[in-house]
């Protein structure tokens, strides 16, 4: 079975496509390939940032559902965790998309780049939110609602960043969607 970063080249056939032989292309990116290569720390934000606005979307969309509609709170962060994995797998999807693949290679790159991130990052803000006392209860037009909502999503991106950094050196998370960019 292939690395999920290697992708067959046949399946783009007749289709413009930016080559690329093996994993080469990837150190002058900051993305190191397999094995732990020199994998930046821009490259790992980099990643990191693009996963979290998906995330962010969905967790503030859910949170604002949540607390407009009063939903109980297991109700909201559900609803916010849900809401998270779909924008955050979207986004990823609309790049894979216009790089040619097909929706279900394009769901499964998504997949192998977002879940670890996005589960991360949705442990953290999640936390976050049911810890800080009074966040949950908050109204919309709360600061606290929103100072809570804010420092949870800045967390979430300060803590995944390094696990982001160590999937890219190992030849997964991002790297899976860099050998689908188009450049």
């Amino acid at each position: 079975m292939a690395h999920p970063a290697q992708h067959d080249h046949q399946q783009h056939a007749g289709r413009e496509h930016h080559e690329h032989h093996g994993h080469e292309g990837h150190a002058q990116h900051g993305h190191g390939g397999h094995g732990g290569g020199a994998t930046t720390w821009a490259a790992a934000a980099q990643a990191t940032l693009h996963c979290l606005t998906g995330c962010a979307i969905g967790e503030i969309l859910g949170m604002v559902l949540g607390t407009a509609f009063g939903l109980h709170n297991g109700a909201t962060v559900v609803l916010s965790i849900l809401l998270a994995f779909v924008f955050g797998y979207a986004l990823t999807m609309r790049g894979v998309l216009k790089a040619g693949l097909d929706v279900r290679t394009a769901a499964k790159v998504a997949l192998a780049a977002d879940t670890v991130s996005i589960i991360v990052m949705e442990i953290i803000d999640n936390t976050v939110m049911m810890t800080v006392p009074g966040a949950m209860d908050a109204g919309l037009g709360d600061l606290l609602f929103w100072l809570a909502l804010a420092g949870s999503l800045l967390l979430a991106f300060v803590l995944t960043v390094p696990v982001n950094k160590w999937m890219i050196g190992k030849g997964r998370g991002h790297a899976v969607v860099h050998a689908y960019h188009q450049h």
